[in-house]
């Protein structure tokens, strides 16, 4: 045997088995034609990715890396100005493959940077191993962000250095296209509610939700009581914009109506809420209690327990365990809700939904990034087998939207639908140029030097501090005896 071929089959044989350890071997065996492997560029220099999808295109592990001797180098960040602006992280490696992430819509950068120093040096094929070193430092709400935006990034990486897509380390594909529904800007005047919406079903949408808001109702006196809640008089004027929109869009089409805004305070207001709009069959109603009401499982149990009407809440809530357990384990809602930019990425988003539908409890995935977010959420809800549709809350500026990224088909949001790419990694690049006219402050993925260094995460380095010591020695001094 050659020298040549011995070296082939050596490096052959090493890249298969660091597959087999990183306990993702089984899934290339069936892979259909080559990868189109990220260049070899240095750290922090990103070369081009794959190209446009449609095609099937994953294959073979990434030629172009040693996945052994892959480590994390940086992490850097870009924030595109936006209705809620996108925090967008890069993840670089020693060998050129880099990955994609954000942090949630709305969130800050620090979010993420702040938690390099747990990152690099660490091989990104260690998925669970990263993530455990950092849930610590994670929580609801926008808190959520940092860890999810890991998370995605290590899924873009892993998938383009085995050459698969995102949605494939994650499970099985259940569908192409993922269904949307539109987030459509509110108003108190019955008319002009249903013809934005109608505007959205003639793009070809076919989910609906509305907001129900304090300040669409609070337009007549009566409406809304000493605390701001709404009044019987208040729901039924609210039932007016649900008959329009319902009219104009047909009553047979699914509509779900948001709720956060509306002020709701007691259990006793939620339930004459959903009862007064039980004739309208709405496919849900979200957050009674305010996005960060999740907490409140007895609440929605009660509520679940008094009408006909579906509820639904957990955009804001973080994991499984921490978040939706106690709303799944106590079937205290009939649909959950949760945001891959807070829920813990595509992994935990996931991990989420399939318990969920052990308990036949439907998923629909809240969603306001960029496109890297959104094809983030797709790939983990292509995979879910309790997958009823997913937000998207950029129609009034889709144009410039939509070309913050290549390599994924186009247009990105069609008929309602977003297909899922088949390219390894979450199969787009950003679109440098474009990004850059978007950009809430100047700098393309700067250097982060300032989060070299422990800021919020892990323990403090610690040092010499003035005590008495065992012996009642005044010394200035570390010491192991504490």
């Amino acid at each position: 045997m050659s020298n040549l071929r011995s070296t082939r089959l050596s490096r052959r044989r090493m890249l298969w088995q660091a597959a087999a350890a990183s306990g993702l071997g089984a899934i290339f065996k069936l892979t259909p034609s080559p990868a189109s492997a990220q260049g070899r560029g240095g750290a922090g220099q990103p070369s081009a990715g794959p190209g446009r999808g449609g095609a099937v295109r994953y294959g073979p592990i990434n030629k172009y890396s040693s996945p052994s001797d892959l480590r994390i180098t940086d992490l850097r960040a870009v924030t595109v100005a936006a209705n809620f602006d996108y925090p967008i992280i890069r993840m670089d490696t020693n060998q050129g493959v880099y990955g994609l992430g954000e942090v949630r819509d709305g969130g800050h950068k620090g979010a993420a940077l702040g938690l390099k120093p747990l990152l690099v040096g660490r091989n990104p094929l260690d998925i669970t191993g990263i993530l455990d070193a950092i849930r610590p430092y994670a929580g609801h709400g926008r808190q959520g962000g940092g860890y999810s935006a890991i998370d995605i990034c290590l899924h873009d990486i892993n998938g383009k250095v085995f050459g698969v897509p995102v949605w494939r380390l994650l499970g099985d594909k259940k569908m192409d296209r993922v269904r949307l529904y539109a987030d459509t800007t509110g108003t108190s005047d019955p008319k002009k509610y249903a013809e934005r919406m109608l505007a959205r079903k003639k793009l070809g949408f076919t989910y609906f939700k509305m907001d129900i808001t304090y300040n669409f109702i609070n337009v007549r006196p009566g409406n809304v009581d000493m605390y701001g809640s709404p009044t019987q008089k208040g729901l039924e004027y609210a039932g007016e914009l649900i008959a329009a929109v319902k009219d104009a869009i047909g009553w047979e089409t699914p509509l779900a109506t948001d709720t956060a805004s509306l002020r709701v305070r007691t259990v006793k207001d939620a339930i004459r809420v959903c009862q007064a709009w039980e004739k309208y069959e709405l496919a849900f109603i979200e957050d009674l209690f305010g996005t960060m009401g999740f907490t409140r499982w007895q609440d929605y149990k009660e509520v679940k327990a008094a009408t006909a009407s579906k509820i639904l809440t957990g955009e804001d809530g973080f994991g499984l365990k921490e978040a939706f357990k106690p709303l799944i384990d106590n079937r205290a809602v009939d649909l959950i809700h949760p945001d891959p930019g807070t829920a813990g990425g595509c992994l935990e988003t996931k991990r989420i939904a399939d318990y969920a539908h052990e308990q036949n409890i439907p998923t629909v995935l809240h969603m306001a990034g960029s496109p890297v977010a959104t094809f983030a959420a797709a790939h983990a809800a292509c995979t879910m087998r309790n997958f009823v549709a997913m937000e998207v809350h950029a129609i009034d500026f889709l144009k410039w939207w939509e070309e913050l990224v290549t390599g994924v088909s186009k247009p990105i949001v069609d008929k309602g639908f977003i297909t899922v790419p088949d390219a390894p990694g979450l199969g787009l690049e950003l679109n440098e140029e474009v990004v850059k006219q978007h950009l809430r402050e100047p700098g393309y993925f700067e250097p982060t030097p300032e989060y070299d260094k422990v800021r919020f995460v892990g323990r403090g380095t610690g040092g010499p501090w003035p005590h008495y010591n065992v012996d009642g020695v005044w010394v200035n001094e570390r010491t192991s005896d504490y």
